[in-house]
């Protein structure tokens, strides 16, 4: 099956509330319409894990991210732009996303995805997907789809077909939080 084909059923999928395992710019994960959420939930119950963990979300613009943020720091764009591997931000007062996905603290992990599966299926959906690591909580992060279990595979109403062979071991985002006037935190490099 073809990108394109692949994006239009993982689309539906997320449309009609369902979870899909899908390759990401960093490991294969677990995704949802990040406004949905009883299809948030879900993904929680499949990694068996609290709720009260926020999950980031994936979107392939900063554009985009206007939308459910009150307001995009200036540095942002800078970082995102000029960062040469994947970079997840944390950005104060989520908006216009599932109550269960936002932390306490009303912050929101967001990372654009330059990644051609999930940027086109981001593109495609136009709504912030949930990306989370395709695991049960607390077990190993599986570095490829090769190492994702079973029970995580059964577990989902979609698994992408593309990008399944690969086997090079990805390396996790940069993340960095941060806050009104531009205030930042580096929380891994």
């Amino acid at each position: 099956m073809d990108i394109n084909s692949e994006v239009k059923q993982a689309v539906e999928v997320l449309r009609a509330g369902g979870v899909i395992l899908y390759p990401t710019d960093t490991v294969w994960g677990l995704g949802c319409d990040a406004t949905n959420e009883e299809a948030v939930r879900r993904v929680y119950e499949i990694k068996k894990r609290s709720d009260a963990k926020s999950m980031l979300v994936l979107v392939d613009s900063m554009a985009r991210i206007q939308s459910y943020v009150d307001e995009i720091p200036d540095m942002a764009w800078d970082l995102v732009e000029l960062s040469e591997k994947p970079l997840t931000i944390i950005y104060p007062e989520a908006k216009n996303l599932a109550k269960n996905l936002v932390a306490e603290d009303n912050s929101i992990g967001i990372r654009v995805t330059r990644e051609a599966f999930s940027r086109t299926l981001c593109e495609r959906f136009r709504k912030p997907i949930v990306s989370t690591s395709a695991n049960v909580s607390g077990e190993p992060t599986p570095a490829n789809y090769a190492q994702i279990s079973d029970v995580i595979r059964d577990s989902v109403d979609y698994v992408v077909d593309f990008r399944r062979e690969e086997n090079e071991l990805p390396a996790p985002s940069s993340i960095i939080k941060l806050d009104k006037g531009n205030v930042f935190k580096i929380i891994r490099q």
